[in-house]
């Protein structure tokens, strides 16, 4: 029981300073903030000695089940951008100057590897501990959520929202990591999200430049 409880404080803990980053970092310049959290992140999921999946075999396991996930995650991506709305908030996002260097090392250092090193691995291992393998992914897929309050502050987005959406994929990022046993699975369908995202926010404000 007493061990138990130290893993719960464990999670709890390490959930409390991922979100409590989430409102530190954003005053880090952007090249540092990728680095900062993608080190940070390595460095947690070795402390926790968080299994990452990203060896044979378990790896392409996860690469195929991660490129089918963002495969139909993308292509969901491209459908919303359709409705009016969406195509307002895409043309009114302030997007970063250097566009090669946000999608080149940004997006899939800074945030992909960062994000799920960070919570789909560390922070569900350490949870996973306390709580079993549904209770961690849970406790993840919350703390993820609540990590995206200040980025919908800053782009202006509702935050209860963004908060139950990213909250809704974080767990499913989880499910991605647990199905398939590797990090590849949910980090393919994280990149693919918002990558495709991005391309579909420069193209329209191109356009509407134009």
């Amino acid at each position: 029981m007493r061990r138990n409880s130290v893993h719960r404080v464990q999670a709890l803990g390490l959930g409390a300073a991922l979100v409590g980053w989430s409102f530190v970092g954003p005053r880090l310049p952007n090249r540092a903030r990728s680095a900062a959290q993608a080190g940070l992140a390595g460095l947690l999921d070795l402390v926790a000695a968080a299994p990452l999946g990203l060896l044979p075999p378990r790896l392409w396991d996860g690469v195929r089940l991660g490129t089918a996930a963002g495969a139909a995650a993308a292509t969901g991506v491209l459908a919303v951008t359709s409705v009016p709305a969406v195509r307002r908030s895409m043309a009114e996002r302030k997007l970063p100057a250097a566009v090669s260097s946000w999608l080149a090392v940004q997006i899939p250092l800074g945030t992909v590897w960062a994000e799920e090193a960070a919570f789909r691995a560390a922070l569900a291992a350490v949870a996973g501990r306390a709580y079993g393998a549904s209770g961690g992914r849970l406790l993840q897929a919350v703390a993820f959520g609540l990590s995206h309050i200040v980025d919908a502050r800053a782009t202006g987005a509702p935050v209860l929202p963004t908060m139950l959406a990213t909250g809704g994929a974080g767990w499913i990022f989880g499910w991605l990591a647990d199905r398939s046993g590797s990090l590849s699975a949910p980090m393919l369908a994280h990149l693919a999200i918002n990558e495709s995202a991005a391309a579909a926010a420069l193209i329209i404000q191109r356009r509407s430049q134009g």
